[in-house]
C-alpha cells in the first residue's frame, strides 16, 4: 500500500493470471484519508490491451472507490518478460461538488494544479490451478475415496488404474488378439525348433569332420553359422 497525502493505493502491482484467448481482470482500491474530495484519473502505456472502470472519478473525504483493469484477451504468450506494461495513476484535490465535472486540465501540472502521481507496474502471474479430486500421496492400486456432494450424499471416486487393467485384459480376450498372440507363439517355437535342428546337425558334421582326415570345408561351416545367427535374431523379433 502506498501512503501518499491525496489517496492510498492498493496494490501498486497490477498481477494477470495470465491465460491465451481469456479476458483477465484484477482491481485497484483507493483510499481517501483526508477531508477532501479527490478526482483521479488512470493512464496507461498501452490503451488497446486494457480498459479501466471506471478510469476517472471523485473519491470522497474518508471513502474508498474501487477499480477495475481488464486485460484483453491476448491470442498469443507475452514476448516480452517482465511485462513493460505501465500504468499511471493522477490525484488532484478539488471542490466539494465537483463529483462528475472531471476535465483533463484538472490534472494539468502547467495550470498551477498540485497534481500527485503513481505508476504501477504489471506483472503476470500463473493462472490458478483446480484442485484435484484426489488427495496428494495417493499410491497406485489403493482403494477408492469417497467425496461429499454439495448435496450432502457420499460419491465413490471411481478408480481409474483398475479400469484401465480391465480395459486391457477385455482387449486381451478378443479373438483378433488370441489368434495373434497364437501365430506368434507357433512361429517362435518352430524357430527354436529349426535352431536346436541345425546346432545338432553342426554338431554331427563336427564329430565327423574330427573322425575324417580332410574334415568339412570351412566355408560350409560358416553358412551354417551364419544362418544359426539369422535364425536366433529372427526368434528375438518374435
Amino acid at each position: 500500500m502506498s501512503n501518499r497525502e491525496l489517496l492510498q493505493i492498493d496494490p501498486l502491482e497490477l498481477q494477470f493470471p495470465f491465460e491465451l484467448k481469456k479476458q483477465i481482470s484484477c482491481s485497484l482500491q483507493l483510499t481517501n484519508t483526508s477531508d477532501n474530495s479527490v478526482a483521479f484519473k488512470v493512464k496507461t502505456t498501452n490503451p488497446k490491451k486494457y480498459c479501466v472502470r471506471p478510469n476517472t472519478g471523485v473519491v470522497l473525504p474518508h471513502s474508498t472507490c474501487d477499480v477495475t483493469v481488464t486485460m484483453q484477451a491476448q491470442k498469443e504468450a507475452p514476448s516480452d518478460l517482465p511485462c513493460k506494461d505501465k500504468f499511471l495513476l493522477q490525484s488532484v484535490v478539488v471542490s466539494a461538488g465537483a463529483t462528475k465535472d472531471i476535465t483533463p486540465d484538472m490534472f494539468n501540472k502547467e495550470s498551477g494544479n498540485r497534481v500527485e502521481e503513481c505508476k504501477l507496474r504489471v506483472s503476470y502471474v500463473p493462472p490458478p490451478q483446480p484442485p484435484s479430486p484426489v488427495r496428494e500421496g495417493s499410491e497406485e492400486g489403493s482403494s477408492p475415496r469417497a467425496s461429499l456432494s454439495e448435496n450432502g450424499t457420499v460419491n465413490q471416486i471411481p478408480d481409474y488404474n483398475s479400469m484401465s487393467r480391465a480395459y486391457v485384459d477385455s482387449l486381451e480376450n478378443t479373438p483378433e488378439v488370441k489368434a495373434l498372440i497364437s501365430k506368434l507363439s507357433e512361429e517362435k517355437n518352430h524357430g527354436i525348433q529349426q535352431n536346436n535342428k541345425l546346432m545338432q546337425e553342426l554338431e554331427l558334421l563336427r564329430r565327423q569332420g574330427n573322425r575324417s582326415q580332410g574334415g568339412i570345408p570351412f566355408m560350409y561351416v560358416i553358412i551354417v553359422g551364419l544362418i544359426g545367427i539369422l535364425l536366433g535374431y529372427l526368434l528375438k523379433r518374435t
